[in-house]
């Protein structure tokens, strides 16, 4: 992924000491013990498969690589993560190393003296093979709190297959032309669109979408700093998914339906042919192989770019998305923790880390790990983008974020409407 591609991301806001040789136990806060060891806590969110066996491998070669150092690994259900994390910092409890995601809820973690400066830790190679702009998706003040692993674009994912039985012989580029394939898919008895609403994010992204295509950059820009929908595109966004919405395009039981847990999911739905199509992130894949029968890629998994809405002020090409990566809890040994993050973002690592996800990799010398069709294509589009948004939830933080999914849900369960969007998030603004 070349630099100039990354750096356009919309954000808010010492030599690699660990490689080979031992790291010296600083006896600092939270992870000291009375000999001198350190042991840190760990939270990431992947509880199955190679996810899980890449931050075990990861774990066990750093602890290999600095005797005295231990991490302790605890894996949490990508839907309760925030739940639980949130929970931890205000109790004082935190973690010492968990997951970021930038923009506003990374802005309210920093703001509340829970997240450490790690900028002067970042180390030489690091910084070399990150582009700028993906290490600035976690900067806040001018300071960097967290570490990327993952670029994570979003997109439709489809069944080429199911596609092609469909009659639907080229991927949607107009709303239109989504609403044609709908519509076939629905002839040939195919649920069209899988969505796990009941996890609120995945539905909710729909709205994102029209979002970006009704409004322009400068809009976006605008609403990052006022956490308010005062332009009327946000109301034309909202109208505009209330009219799909009515062509019926979503699996039978879509509001019950989870995201990403087991076969009846919604990417367990296109994992298993159940369904066409689904609106995710480039982490996608991964789950989707997680959960076919030999769990094993989707072989017949392809990708489009959002498609146009008409009229809409966004520009061609322009994507949503976000970086993942890990934080240090203020409290965490500064020393240890960072040369943690430093060590998982080396080449090997994160070469293994876009095997065993499915991903694109924060470290472009990685991105030649990248092999299947779907995400090399997120990638060229990507690095083509005239700009990426960052998920609009994940942007405006945790509270303002919330009433916006929330208000996405209601609209689709029958109990709100497209004003009740824009309402729902200027209220939740105005309480801070």
């Amino acid at each position: 992924m070349n630099k100039h591609g990354i750096r356009k991301l919309l954000t808010v806001g010492a030599a690699t000491a660990i490689a080979l040789g031992g790291l010296s136990a600083c006896g600092s806060d939270g992870g000291a013990t009375e000999g001198g060891d350190v042991t840190m806590t760990f939270w990431h969110n992947s509880t199955t498969g190679a996810g899980k066996a890449h931050w075990e491998k990861t774990v066990a070669a750093f602890e290999e690589a600095n005797p005295g150092v231990k991490i302790d690994i605890q894996s949490i259900q990508n839907e309760e993560m925030d739940g639980k994390l949130q929970t931890a910092l205000n109790s004082g409890d935190a973690p010492d190393i968990f997951m970021a995601r930038g923009g506003g809820k990374l802005a309210d973690v920093v703001a509340a003296g829970q997240a450490m400066d790690i900028t002067d830790s970042i180390d030489d190679a690091t910084r070399a093979a990150v582009p700028e702009g993906v290490l600035n998706a976690f900067e806040v003040d001018g300071k960097i709190y967290g570490m990327p692993t993952a670029v994570l674009p979003g997109g439709i994912f489809f069944s080429q297959d199911l596609l092609a039985e469909a009659g639907v012989d080229a991927a949607p580029t107009t709303m239109d032309e989504l609403g044609s394939a709908v519509d076939k898919l629905k002839t040939a008895g195919i649920a069209p669109i899988a969505v796990g609403a009941k996890d609120a994010w995945p539905a909710a992204h729909w709205y994102y979408f029209f979002a970006l295509r009704s409004c322009s950059q400068d809009t976006m820009n605008e609403a990052a700093e006022s956490k308010k929908f005062d332009d009327p595109c946000w109301l034309e966004a909202g109208k505009e998914m209330e009219a799909f919405v009515e062509t019926e395009p979503f699996n039978n039981g879509f509001l019950t339906t989870s995201a990403q847990q087991g076969a009846g999911s919604s990417a367990g739905l296109l994992a298993n042919h159940k369904a066409a199509m689904e609106l995710m992130g480039a982490w996608n894949p991964g789950v989707i192989a997680s959960l076919t029968p030999d769990q094993e890629p989707l072989e017949d998994l392809d990708w489009f770019p959002f498609p146009a809405v008409d009229g809409g002020d966004g520009a061609e090409g322009a994507m949503m998305g976000g970086v993942d990566g890990f934080t240090c809890s203020a409290q965490a040994p500064q020393e240890e923790c960072t040369a943690f993050l430093n060590f998982f973002m080396q080449q090997e690592y994160q070469e293994d880390y876009a095997d065993a996800f499915q991903t694109l990799p924060a470290n472009q010398d990685a991105q030649a790990a990248v092999t299947d069709p779907a995400l090399q294509s997120i990638l060229q589009a990507y690095n083509d983008a005239p700009y990426v948004t960052v998920w609009l939830d994940t942007l405006f933080g945790q509270n303002v974020g919330n009433a916006l999914n929330k208000g996405v849900v209601d609209m689709l369960a029958g109990q709100g409407s497209a004003e009740d969007i824009v309402s729902a998030v200027n209220d939740a603004a105005a309480k801070g």
